[in-house]
């Protein structure tokens, strides 16, 4: 389970209401976040309210372009999902969690080891009237699959020193029967080798968190093989 301190539930959502707006990522409009619309405020307000407890930075108050073209790709594709046991890797937002719930999954965990992230999911899916199983669980120190069907993983490739432990997960789920598909939209630590291409879209983004107005977001699959 997740080291971060616990917080009254209330407290959290308090925080996310008080920090974010309800919007629409451009590439989902179907879906509603709670986001930032303003990046420097909501990284403040973390540091000085909350991180004396140790919440880590606030990136579920984001909706990221890999999550985006993932979220984008599942709701285009609902059979992908449909009646199936699902995990949201590493969810911040949950948006294709929601994505997910919404194509008619038949449950969809929420997984993150921020706790602030997965009362965020929780809003979030409140939000579109969809339900999600929360989950800290630190899913990299299973030694065995998870049991579930699908597992999304949408822009998690963007630090070093987990990249080796998440592809290593991601490949046994794969390798397990699992589909595995993540969103990405170039980050440097994303394992190419041996994935497969399945969708690429073009994600507006803001130039307060990306180097460019738009990203290719692409939907891998990781073989099972």
């Amino acid at each position: 389970m997740s080291d971060t301190p616990s917080l009254d539930e209330e407290n959290f959502a308090a925080f996310i209401a008080a920090n974010t707006k309800i919007v629409s990522p451009p590439l989902v409009p179907e879906i509603k976040l709670r986001l930032a619309t303003e990046i420097t405020p909501i990284w403040q307000a973390t540091e000085t309210e909350l991180q004396e407890i140790g919440i880590p930075p606030p990136f579920w108050a984001f909706c990221w372009p890999g999550g985006q073209a993932l979220a984008r790709y599942v709701l285009d594709n609902p059979d992908i999902v449909h009646g199936k046991r699902v995990l949201e890797f590493a969810a911040g937002s949950a948006v294709s969690g929601i994505a997910a719930a919404v194509g008619g999954a038949a449950e969809v965990i929420a997984n993150d080891i921020d706790a602030m992230a997965v009362a965020a999911a929780q809003t979030n899916a409140a939000l579109n009237k969809v339900t999600l199983t929360p989950s800290t669980e630190n899913y990299l120190m299973r030694k065995t699959p998870g049991g579930c069907d699908v597992i999304l993983a949408g822009d998690i490739f963007y630090e070093q020193s987990p990249a080796v432990e998440i592809e290593a997960f991601l490949r046994r789920e794969a390798a397990s029967g699992a589909v595995v598909l993540i969103g990405d939209p170039g980050r440097k630590y994303l394992p190419i080798k041996n994935l497969q291409e399945v969708m690429r879209y073009e994600v507006p983004t803001s130039l307060e968190l990306e180097d460019r107005e738009m990203r290719d977001g692409v939907v891998w699959r990781v073989p099972g093989d």
